[in-house]
């Protein structure tokens, strides 16, 4: 079959030196919508060199990486595009991540789970510079038609949410042509742009990224919850419920307990048609 989970797991971790400069951050903080108004004082922290922070979900595309297309390469791994989709994310910050450097980035398959009618894979990033770990990333990639080898189906790591109205509920544009720019940032599937390979992949039309989805939910989160302290975020997972087409609107809702914030984000269009489960951000 296209993955031999055997073949996968005992693959050895590809290492390469990754590196990336304040453009690179700016621009992936254009990708998610920052910037506007172009001269408000907080938006200014995503935009202007001079007073810059790095949202912690830049480690996502952070010098490409083993990345979310790049690690369909891995040995035992021969799927079609078409049949892929980004099931979950998550990340772990060892420390802030500081707006330009290089660093080591060791890539692999973590995991592989049957889920009856399609796999999931789990690709495992760790990243260190010369002061040591900066992050962990996991990304959850479902497969379609790829399971029912009899293999083991994974934990399930479902959120009730609380039993009360959410603390923060803000709402964000997605703009007509932002998986146009957030691609620039370095993930090129054509599902993102090109309307004929979102037809075969079973989409009227192309559909924004998860990734893009996932960054604009973690700078509401900084913005409305945490001051706009991106230094106070220890940890952001998320599963991918439902996709977001460019020109809708997200409704993101947020419940904030001590250390952590649970989130939904639902597509305002489509009568809050999910795109966020199971999110958590913890904090300092």
């Amino acid at each position: 079959m296209p993955i031999d989970p055997a073949e996968a797991l005992a693959a050895e971790p590809r290492s390469a030196e990754i590196a990336w400069d304040h453009k690179d951050v700016q621009l992936y903080h254009l990708g998610l919508g920052a910037g506007s108004p172009a001269t408000d004082p907080a938006e200014l922290r995503y935009t202007l060199e001079s007073r810059l922070h790095v949202l912690p979900s830049f480690a996502t595309v952070a010098g490409a990486g083993m990345g979310v297309v790049g690690g369909l390469s891995a040995p035992g791994i021969d799927i079609d595009l078409a049949a892929v989709l980004h099931g979950g994310q998550s990340i772990t910050l060892h420390r802030p991540l500081p707006t330009g450097g290089r660093a080591v980035s060791t890539s692999r398959v973590a995991a592989v789970y049957d889920k009856g009618k399609a796999a999931i894979l789990v690709l495992r990033s760790e990243a260190a510079d010369d002061e040591g770990p900066l992050w962990t990333s996991d990304a959850q990639i479902f497969v379609r038609g790829e399971g029912g080898w009899g293999g083991d189906r994974g934990p399930s790591e479902r959120l009730g949410l609380p039993g009360r109205e959410p603390d923060k509920t803000v709402e964000r544009p997605i703009r007509e042509e932002q998986a146009l720019l957030y691609r620039l940032s370095g993930d090129w599937n054509p599902l993102h742009a090109d309307p004929e390979f979102a037809r075969l992949a079973g989409f009227d039309r192309p559909i924004l990224h998860g990734l893009c989805s996932y960054g604009v939910t973690l700078k509401a989160v900084v913005d409305t919850v945490l001051g706009g302290d991106v230094t106070r975020v220890r940890s952001y997972r998320t599963r991918f419920a439902g996709v977001v087409f460019p020109g809708e609107t997200l409704r993101i809702r947020m419940w904030a307990d001590e250390g952590r914030v649970q989130v939904t984000v639902t597509a305002v269009e489509r009568e809050d048609a999910p795109v966020l489960a199971d999110t958590l951000v913890t904090h300092s």
